[in-house]
């Protein structure tokens, strides 16, 4: 019974350790980028930029696109990927967007993302238009609900990966 005491304290010890680990090159990398981005105006007159703001998170949604990249993208180092999504199953679930940076795309959490990129058009749209952003939020709105049509285009059968 000690030495599985003992195990299990030991595996405990190292995930404490590799957690603390990642939490310090997170912690590096968070303060190496506010270190970066203090350089920039984050302000003009006193007033936040909502502008700029409001391009980067509308241009966030294109370096997560996944399918074919279109003409006009405006991240121009983001290439085409996931060009055979679903051909396993033999159904075309190219397109959509990548969570968090990595190649994986979760129905739910993009789901819920489009959801309130809809509702941010809807009550927002107006607002969008004078900066040029309303119709790159109406790209990337097409862009994950055509996906998500095609991932429950069949009855009774959804797509996930």
């Amino acid at each position: 019974m000690d030495s599985v005491n003992e195990h299990l304290k030991s595996n405990r010890n190292k995930r404490a350790m590799a957690s603390s680990s990642s939490s310090s090159w997170v912690a590096l990398f968070l303060a190496l980028l506010l270190a970066a981005e203090s350089s920039r105006p984050v302000a003009v007159d006193g007033a936040h930029d909502y502008l700029d703001a409001l391009s980067k998170c509308i241009m966030f949604f294109e370096g997560q696109r996944s399918g074919r990249i279109p003409p006009g993208q405006r991240l121009v180092w983001r290439m085409s990927s996931g060009l055979g999504d679903g051909s396993k199953a033999g159904v075309d679930l190219e397109g959509g967007y990548y969570d968090a940076g990595d190649n994986v795309k979760f129905g739910f959490p993009m789901a819920f993302t489009t959801t309130m990129l809809a509702w941010g058009i809807v009550e927002f749209g107006e607002d969008m238009a004078p900066a040029g952003e309303l119709g790159n939020s109406l790209t990337a709105l097409r862009w994950a609900t055509d996906y998500l049509l095609k991932a429950i285009a069949e009855p009774n059968r959804i797509y996930v990966q």
